[in-house]
C-alpha cells in the first residue's frame, strides 16, 4: 500500500515579502517522513480570503492530509479560520470549549480576555481542536484540514498534538553519497541506476568547493535493503 499523501499551506503576507523565513515546512516535513506520510506539495499564499480558500479546496480534494499555518490568531489579518469554515460552507462562531481553554490560560496570567483573544476561539462547526501547550488558544481538524498556528514553537507542539491521531505507512530511508566528479559525469550512471531500482527516488545535488566540483547523490525509498543495494552498486560505479 502507498504512503497517505500530505500537502502544506503557508498563509501570510509576511513569508512572502521575505520578512519572516519560514521555518514550519522543514520541520513538518521531517515529522511527517518520520510518521510514513508522504509531503507531495507546498504552497505559499497571501492573506487574501479568495486565494485561502481555493488553496484549502484543491489541496483538500487531491492529498489525505492538509497541514495550514498562520493566521489563527487575534489581529484583524488572521483570516484563516473564517476562509477555511467558507471553504467547507461550515459556519462559524465562538465555541464554548475553546472559550473555556482561553479563559483558564489568561486568568492563570492575569491577563484579560478580551473581544481580540476571544477571536481565537471561533472555531468551525464540526471541527475537533488541535492541543496548544504553548499558549492555549487550539488549532482545529476539519475534516481532512489541520489548521495550526504560524509561531514555529506553537506550530511544532500543534503537530505534536496531531500526529499521533494520524496513520503512516513506511517510514521514509534516506542516505546519502558524496561524489567528487560534475554532473555530467555522474548523470548516465545514475540514470541506469534510476532504471534499475524504479521504487528508490534519486536526486543529484552539485556543489563547488575549493575548486572541486561534485555533487551530493541522495536515495531515498521505504525498502532497506533496496536502498542499500543501490548505494553499493552506486559505490561500485565511481570508486
Amino acid at each position: 500500500m502507498p504512503n497517505p499523501t500530505a500537502a502544506m499551506l503557508v498563509i501570510g503576507d509576511e513569508i512572502l515579502s521575505g520578512r519572516t523565513r519560514d521555518s514550519n515546512m522543514h520541520h513538518l516535513a521531517g515529522q511527517l517522513t518520520q510518521k510514513g506520510i508522504d509531503l507531495r506539495e507546498v504552497r505559499v499564499v497571501a492573506d487574501e480570503r479568495s486565494d485561502i480558500i481555493d488553496a484549502v479546496q484543491a489541496l483538500s480534494g487531491r492529498y489525505d492530509h492538509v497541514f495550514t499555518s498562520g493566521g489563527i490568531g487575534p489581529t484583524h489579518d488572521d483570516i484563516t479560520a473564517d476562509c477555511i469554515a467558507a471553504a467547507f460552507e461550515a459556519s462559524i462562531d465562538v465555541r464554548e470549549d475553546a472559550r473555556a481553554i482561553l479563559a483558564a490560560h489568561y486568568e492563570r496570567a492575569g491577563t484579560e480576555l478580551n473581544t481580540a483573544r476571544l477571536r481565537m476561539a471561533r472555531i468551525p462547526a464540526g471541527a475537533a481542536l488541535i492541543d496548544n501547550p504553548v499558549s492555549a488558544a487550539p488549532g482545529f481538524t476539519l475534516k481532512n484540514v489541520h489548521v495550526m498556528a504560524g509561531v514555529p514553537s506553537v506550530f511544532q507542539a500543534m503537530v505534536e498534538s496531531v500526529l499521533p491521531g494520524l496513520t503512516g505507512g513506511a517510514a521514509l530511508i534516506s542516505k546519502t553519497m558524496r561524489i567528487d566528479r560534475g554532473e555530467g559525469d555522474i548523470a548516465g550512471p545514475l540514470g541506469a541506476l534510476a532504471v534499475a531500482f524504479p521504487d528508490l527516488s534519486m536526486g543529484s545535488y552539485p556543489f563547488q568547493k575549493d575548486g572541486v566540483y561534485g555533487a551530493h547523490v541522495v536515495i531515498r525509498g521505504t525498502d532497506a535493503a533496496q536502498v542499500d543495494a543501490a548505494m553499493a552498486q552506486l559505490d561500485a560505479a565511481f570508486s
